[in-house]
């Protein structure tokens, strides 16, 4: 876990609030999905409900009827799909930067965000992953994207990026959903110990394949979390680039730059951080208990991390607009001239305003500890990496080379009915999974209590005020 480094003068901010012990632990936060749950949680997920509901009325009357109810045209064959499905792939980028990269950099106000930065990336990911699958007119037959021998002879095109979105994409779906399903073990079998009912045993107890809190449990638990770990790192670079080079291969002027896969990577980290503030700031409200768990120290991370990306992504915003007076290219520098003047022009200066100017709030403490303003800012950053996600796919296309082929774009009802219903799959599916699964690692936070407070006379530089009850171990049985 986290080394403490000690420097006369600074203190160390505080990773939990409060005494604590292993039975507190889990009892505050193993116990939420057996309690009744507040009328916000029943409005919210009623919100999601509702959402869902509306993608699936939307998705039946695109399979019915076929592409043509979007948007989409000549020259913009790509619209709203391509547009949510990089957005929702960015924004599940933070839980594998949480629980992978800052496991092995050992950062330890990581255990108290990880599990929900989780969740949010697969809820995420197939999110994203509905838009491309229904782009093509013909998700029947999206397992011809796969290598898969046929009597039609199909095979895929390798040299393709929307081939290798395919390969990266699903890499990623299903690595993160394994490294959520194994951090979850321990939490899992302390929630069988403690249910009252014999359902939630038998459910609890098969989802935690018998996990008896031994010292070889532990042993193999750690190896291979480490091990997944290991493997999620690379793909936090990886799946974006990939994305990136959807765009970056092609001749389309504002496309083909080689800066998009590190700009693309820094986006998704940007709009992931921003996304888990949303989320993090109202459960701490609806869930007190969660306060003493994700304190201001964790808050004010985040912030700085969204602060950093943020100043990364405005930077590559002014280096495109550099590379396209610089580069003498006639067709780079139309295209920069007609994001920031052309029919779209408010929405460049909208995105501008959103990623570029709206987040140096972040550099005074006191924005980074309102939580009001926090969540605000989140909110605003979310909306941001959308535009720009639309100024990327828009305005490139719809002005190319030759202007007899020049188009407007707009999207029609059903491009936002898909796009409101992902938004209402996401938040439902993030309620559910508050109602019935431990919302932060219980296991690793007993572990990171251990850690720091749990000898006589402290430990990593901490002294606890007070001598905390020792629970016999620092495992998920409780």
């Amino acid at each position: 876990m986290q080394e403490a480094i000690k420097v006369r003068g600074i203190q160390e901010a505080p990773l939990f609030e409060g005494e604590q012990t292993y039975e507190r632990i889990t009892a505050q936060i193993g116990d939420i999905p057996f309690e009744k749950h507040p009328i916000g949680w029943t409005v919210m997920f009623g919100l999601g409900f509702a959402g869902t509901t509306l993608l699936i009325f939307a998705l039946t009357v695109l399979l019915l009827i076929g592409t043509g109810i979007w948007g989409i045209n000549q020259p913009v064959a790509w619209g709203f799909a391509i547009i949510n499905f990089v957005w929702w792939i960015g924004i599940g980028h933070a839980g594998t930067l949480i629980s992978a990269i800052l496991l092995l950099m050992r950062q330890a106000w990581r255990m108290s965000i990880n599990r929900f930065a989780e969740a949010m990336t697969i809820f995420a990911v197939m999110c994203a992953g509905l838009f491309p699958l229904f782009h093509t007119g013909r998700p029947w037959v999206a397992y011809w994207l796969f290598p898969l021998p046929n009597w039609l002879a199909m095979w895929p095109q390798f040299r393709s990026p929307l081939e290798w979105d395919v390969f990266a994409v699903s890499t990623y779906f299903t690595v993160s959903v394994l490294f959520w399903y194994m951090g979850l073990i321990p939490d899992l079998a302390a929630v069988r110990d403690r249910a009252k009912s014999q359902l939630a045993k038998v459910i609890n107890g098969i989802l935690s394949w018998g996990w008896r809190n031994s010292a070889v449990h532990w042993m193999r638990f750690e190896s291979a979390y480490l091990l997944l770990a290991g493997l999620s790192t690379p793909l936090v670079l990886s799946v974006h680039s990939v994305v990136s080079l959807d765009f970056a291969i092609s001749i389309v002027p504002g496309w083909h730059v080689t800066i998009f896969p590190p700009y693309f990577v820094a986006g998704a980290i940007y709009s992931g951080f921003a996304m888990v503030l949303t989320l993090v700031i109202p459960f701490r409200i609806l869930y007190p208990k969660l306060r003493e768990y994700i304190t201001m120290h964790h808050i004010d991370m985040m912030a700085k991390v969204m602060l950093a990306t943020g100043l990364i992504v405005f930077y590559g915003y002014m280096m495109e607009a550099f590379f396209g007076f610089y580069s003498a290219n006639l067709f780079e520098k139309y295209m920069i001239t007609n994001r920031m003047t052309g029919p779209y022009w408010p929405v460049y200066w909208a995105l501008i305003f959103c990623n570029g100017l709206v987040p140096q709030s972040l550099w005074f403490p006191k924005v980074r500890h309102n939580l009001f303003w926090l969540f605000i800012i989140s909110l605003i950053v979310n909306t941001g990496m959308w535009l720009e996600r639309f100024v990327i796919v828009v305005t490139s296309l719809h002005r190319d080379f030759t202007p007899s082929a020049w188009g407007m774009y707009g999207p029609t009802f059903w491009d936002w009915a898909t796009y409101i219903g992902t938004l209402g799959f996401f938040v439902m599916m993030m309620f559910i999974f508050a109602r019935f699964v431990p919302m932060l690692a219980m296991a690793e936070l007993k572990d990171l209590w251990y850690r720091l407070y749990g000898h006589r006379g402290g430990h990593n530089g901490h002294a606890p005020a007070k001598e905390p009850t020792h629970a016999p171990t620092p495992g998920g049985g409780a």
